[in-house]
């Protein structure tokens, strides 16, 4: 390995802000214990297998069904 690296004449990744966005969610205890739970059992960390699953529904196209209590 060198010592030093030029990285004047270096290019921004233009679709690095693409890959991913932080954002904050409030879930429920049992939801992130479940998503926990599984991370445990896969070895894969939580949040991401929170991540695959959303956008595996988003692909998909899954709709949520929701019935209100009159």
């Amino acid at each position: 390995m060198r010592k030093e690296y030029d990285f004047s004449d270096s290019v921004k990744n233009p679709h690095a802000k693409q890959l991913k966005k932080q954002v904050t969610l409030r879930l429920n205890t049992d939801a992130v214990a479940y998503f926990k739970a599984l991370a445990k059992e896969t070895g894969v960390p939580y949040q991401n297998l929170i991540n695959l699953y959303l956008t595996e529904c988003a692909h998909s196209g899954k709709k949520l069904t929701l019935t209100w209590a009159s």
